[in-house]
C-alpha cells in the first residue's frame, strides 16, 4: 500500500475536490444508514399502535432523508470525477515527463510496449481503484454505524457478526493471497502482447513481402490466448469473493431470522426490531462486500503502482551540467575514452579512443557493421555517456554542460530517419520553431529536397503520414537532414543518412555542405565515395581506430581502407 499511497502526490492540485468527495459519500452514508432505523420505529411505534400522525412524520423525515442522500450523491460523483480523472492526467504528464529525461541507458532497461502501458493501461488500473472511493469510503461507516445501531437494537443478534467476521476474513485473506501475484504476471502478458502488436504494425511491409502473414497470425494467436489464460486463472480466483460473501450473508440472514423468532415469540424482542436490525445485517454485509471488493481492486492496482514507481525510481544516468553556454566552434576531442553499455558488462564497445576534430572539419567515419560508429558520435550529445576517459567540445567536457545548451547546437540525423504526422513544414519546424519559409526552402536546397518538396500540390503544407510512410526512403533522409540544418548547429552528425539517396543526389548534398565552413561535420557512411573528400576519415574496427588520414594517406596506410575502395570501385565499374 506504501506504493500506491507514494502516487497520491499527483492528487494534490485536486486535494479540495477529493476531500470533499470523501466527506459527501460519508454524509450520503449516514443519512442511508438513518432510515432503517426510523423505519423500525414507525412499525413499532406507529403502525403497532394505529398512530397516524406518527407514521406521516415519520415517513417524512425518511423522504427528506432519501432526498438529501441523492444530492449528496451526485455532488459526490461530480468531484470525485474531477478529482480522480485530473489525478489520472497528472500522474500520466509526470510519468512522460521523467521518461523525456531518460537517457538512451535508461530507455534500454524498459520495452516500448512496456513503457506504453505504464503510461496508459497501469494508469487506468489504479484510477479504477481509486472509483472506488464511494464504496471506500461508504463500507467503514456502514460497518461501523451498522454493527452499533444493530447491538442498540439487539445485542443477542448482534453477537453473530463476531461469528462471521472472522469466516469473511479467512476468505479474502485466502483470495488475495492467490490472486496479487497473478495481477503482476497479467500485466507482463500484456506488455507481451503491446510487443507483438507493436512489431506487427511496424514490420507490416516487410509481413507482407515475405508471405508472412499466416506465420504472425499464428504468433499474435499464441501470445493473444497466453493472456487470456492468464486473465482466467486471475479472475476465476477473483470472481470467486462475491459468492463466498453472499453465501455468509445468507447463512447470517437465516441465522438471525430463526434466533429473532425466538426472541419476538419469547417476548424480548419486537418485529419492528427485527425488521430494522436485518436492514442493518444487509448493509453490513454489503459494506463487507464492497470492502473485499475494494482489497481484490487495490491488490491489482498495487501489481500496477509498483510498474509506474519504477518508471520514477529509474536513476538518470545523466546529469546536466551547469555550463549553459551554447557551443560556439564545435572543435571535438576524445580522450582515451572507454565504452560499454552496461557496468557488468565484460568487453567494452569502444576502446582507446583518442581522436581531435578541428572545428569547421569534415570528418568520415568508415568500418564494418558493429563496429561502434554510431556508438562513437552518440557520446558527443551525451546520448550515452563515456564509461572512462573524456569527450570535450571546445576545450570542455560535455559532462559540465547543461543538457540543452549542449544539444542546442548539434544536428545529428540517426540511421532509422524519423517524421512526425504532420505537414512538411510542422516537422521542418522541429529545427527551428521560429523559422520562416524563406529559412525552410533554404535548408531543403542544401539538403536536395527542395525540388520534390514543391513539386507536391500543397507543397510545405503537404501531410506526411506517421512516419513519414507516404514519401520514400530518399526523401525521408533528405527532409531529416534539411530539420537538422534548420537548427543551425556547430557540430552536424550524419549517421548514414544518405544510404537511401542515388550517388548524384548525395554527391549534389555534400557540395552544398561542404560551403558551410563554420559548421563541423560529421560524416558515418558504407560507402568510401560518400567520405573520400573529408579532411579526415577515421577507421574504426572493433571498437577500435585503425587509422586516421585523409584519402590519400589511408590507401597508403590502411589495409581495411584501401580493400574497401577496391571493392567498391570494382562494384561501381562492373554496374557501370
Amino acid at each position: 500500500m506504501k506504493v500506491l499511497f507514494s502516487l497520491f502526490r499527483f492528487m494534490r492540485p485536486y486535494k479540495k475536490e477529493f476531500i470533499l468527495a470523501v466527506v459527501l459519500v460519508a454524509l450520503e452514508t449516514s443519512f442511508e444508514l438513518f432510515i432503517p432505523k426510523v423505519m423500525a420505529d414507525i412499525i413499532d411505534e406507529g403502525i403497532m399502535s394505529g398512530d397516524i400522525e406518527y407514521i406521516l412524520t415519520q415517513g417524512v423525515i425518511i423522504i427528506l432523508a432519501a432526498i438529501a442522500s441523492l444530492v449528496l450523491g451526485l455532488l459526490y460523483a461530480r468531484y470525485s470525477a474531477r478529482a480522480i480523472h485530473g489525478f489520472g492526467s497528472e500522474l500520466r504528464k509526470a510519468e512522460f515527463t521523467k521518461i523525456q529525461e531518460y537517457s538512451f541507458k535508461n530507455i534500454d532497461h524498459f520495452e516500448t510496449s512496456s513503457i506504453i502501458t505504464r503510461l496508459t493501461s497501469d494508469v487506468t488500473v489504479i484510477q479504477n481503484a481509486l472509483t472506488n472511493l464511494r464504496p471506500m469510503s461508504r463500507a467503514p461507516i456502514m460497518l461501523v454505524v451498522g454493527i452499533l445501531f444493530s447491538f442498540m437494537m439487539s445485542p443477542e443478534l448482534a453477537l453473530v457478526f463476531v461469528v462471521a467476521t472472522p469466516v469473511l476474513a479467512f476468505i479474502l485473506f485466502f483470495i488475495i493471497y492467490k490472486v496479487s501475484p497473478l495481477y503482476s504476471k497479467l500485466q507482463e502478458k500484456l506488455d507481451r502482447l503491446n510487443i507483438v502488436i507493436e512489431e506487427g504494425l511496424g514490420a507490416i511491409r516487410i509481413i507482407k513481402a515475405y508471405v508472412r502473414k499466416d506465420y504472425e497470425q499464428a504468433h499474435f494467436d499464441e501470445v493473444n490466448d497466453d493472456l487470456q489464460e492468464s486473465a482466467k486463472k486471475t479472475f476465476s480466483i477473483a470472481m470467486l469473493n462475491m459468492p463466498s460473501f453472499q453465501f455468509t450473508m445468507y447463512a447470517v440472514i437465516v441465522m438471525i431470522m430463526f434466533l429473532g423468532g425466538e426472541l419476538i415469540f419469547a417476548g424480548k424482542m419486537q418485529v419492528g426490531a427485527l425488521t430494522g436490525l436485518l436492514s442493518y445485517v444487509l448493509q453490513i454485509m454489503n459494506s463487507l462486500m464492497m470492502m473485499s471488493n475494494i482489497f481484490l481492486m487495490m491488490t491489482r492496482s498495487l501489481a500496477s503502482a509498483r510498474r509506474v514507481v519504477e518508471i520514477f525510481e529509474e536513476p538518470i544516468d545523466l546529469k546536466s551540467g551547469s555550463y549553459d553556454r551554447p557551443i560556439e566552434k564545435g572543435a571535438i576531442t576524445f580522450e582515451d575514452v572507454y565504452f560499454k553499455y552496461a557496468d557488468d558488462a565484460k568487453e567494452y564497445v569502444l576502446e582507446d579512443i583518442d581522436l581531435h576534430i578541428k572545428e569547421g572539419e569534415t570528418i568520415g567515419i568508415l568500418g564494418a557493421t558493429g563496429s561502434a560508429k554510431s556508438t562513437l558520435v552518440s557520446l558527443i550529445p551525451r546520448l550515452y555517456d563515456v564509461t572512462s576517459g573524456r569527450v570535450l567540445v571546445d576545450g570542455r567536457d560535455v559532462k559540465e554542460y547543461d543538457l540543452k545548451a549542449l544539444r542546442k547546437k548539434i544536428a545529428i540525423v540517426l540511421q532509422k530517419n524519423l517524421l512526425f504526422s504532420g505537414t512538411i513544414r510542422e516537422n521542418m519546424l522541429w529545427g527551428d520553431d521560429g523559422a520562416s519559409d524563406q529559412k525552410i526552402d533554404e535548408a531543403l536546397k542544401v539538403a536536395g529536397a527542395y525540388d520534390f518538396v514543391h513539386s507536391f500540390k500543397d507543397g510545405l503544407d503537404t501531410y506526411l503520414e506517421e512516419g513519414g510512410v507516404n514519401v520514400s526512403g530518399g526523401q525521408r533522409q533528405r527532409l531529416c537532414i534539411a530539420r537538422a540544418l534548420l537548427k543551425d548547429p556547430k557540430i552536424l552528425i550524419l549517421d548514414d543518412s544518405t544510404s537511401a539517396v542515388d550517388m548524384e543526389t548525395e554527391r549534389s548534398i555534400r557540395k552544398a555542405l561542404s560551403a558551410i565552413t563554420d559548421m563541423t561535420k560529421i560524416i558515418i557512411a558504407q560507402r568510401v565515395v560518400s567520405v573520400m573528400e573529408a579532411d579526415k576519415i577515421v577507421i574504426l574496427d572493433d571498437g577500435k581506430i585503425e587509422a586516421i588520414g585523409d584519402h590519400k594517406t589511408l590507401l597508403e596506410k590502411s589495409l581495411i581502407y584501401r580493400d574497401l575502395y577496391e571493392v567498391q570501385m570494382k562494384g561501381d565499374q562492373d554496374a557501370a
